[in-house]
């Protein structure tokens, strides 16, 4: 995809709801995923079986980031402290705050064409700040965080909600996930959707909606 700005895409009604994580995001790379190892001293795939195995308790909001961290530690022999749990987190965090470029030319061409969309996160607490505050974060009408509303997608009620606060009937939903559930799930409630693999399928596939 060009570095230059992409045509206007013009939607309305419909309001495109975003995930964040590998659509707007990248997925830690290579280098990111050592350095948190190599932190956390132990073998690989005791720790990823693990670090995704209670990952469901930070994005309801249910679990604090330390009994995340000891729970990982319990399943893969480790004894943390609690400068061992703020080193783990802060590694852990960075490792999600890269940026789409293809993505973010998307964001601004459905703006552009004064699209409605907004922000729908299965994410802890400890992210709002960057999803609300982040450079991006004034292309979103709204933006909802898991951790924050104790709901997770695949769950019809986080879809409810964000429709609700965005005053849009289901057939205005269109969501955009890169997991194949979360948007079933946006199906599921009368929505649409798509499954993210990359800018330029999404851009096709939102022109073709236009």
């Amino acid at each position: 995809m060009s570095t230059s700005a992409l045509a206007p895409i013009s939607l309305t009604p419909r309001v495109v709801v975003f995930d964040y994580g590998e659509v707007i995001s990248r997925a830690p790379g290579a280098a990111e995923q050592a350095a948190l190892l190599a932190r956390a001293g132990v073998a690989a795939d005791p720790f990823w079986t693990a670090y995704w195995a209670h990952r469901e308790g930070l994005d309801r909001g249910t679990t604090s980031i330390d009994a995340y961290w000891q729970a990982v530690a319990r399943d893969v022999g480790a004894e943390w402290n609690p400068i061992d749990v703020h080193e783990l987190w802060a590694i852990d965090h960075r490792s999600w705050l890269s940026v789409d470029p293809g993505t973010l030319r998307v964001l601004h061409a459905l703006v552009a064409g004064g699209t409605r969309i907004a922000l729908l996160s299965n994410a802890g607490a400890d992210f709002a700040g960057w999803l609300r505050h982040g450079s991006f974060a004034p292309l979103f009408e709204r933006v909802f965080v898991s951790g924050e509303l104790g709901l997770v997608k695949p769950e019809p009620e986080i879809y409810r909600h964000a429709m609700a606060e965005l005053g849009i009937e289901p057939a205005d939903l269109l969501f955009v996930d890169n997991r194949a559930e979360n948007v079933e799930g946006a199906r599921a409630v009368g929505g649409d959707g798509h499954v993210f693999a990359d800018a330029r399928a999404l851009e096709s596939w939102l022109r073709d909606l236009a």
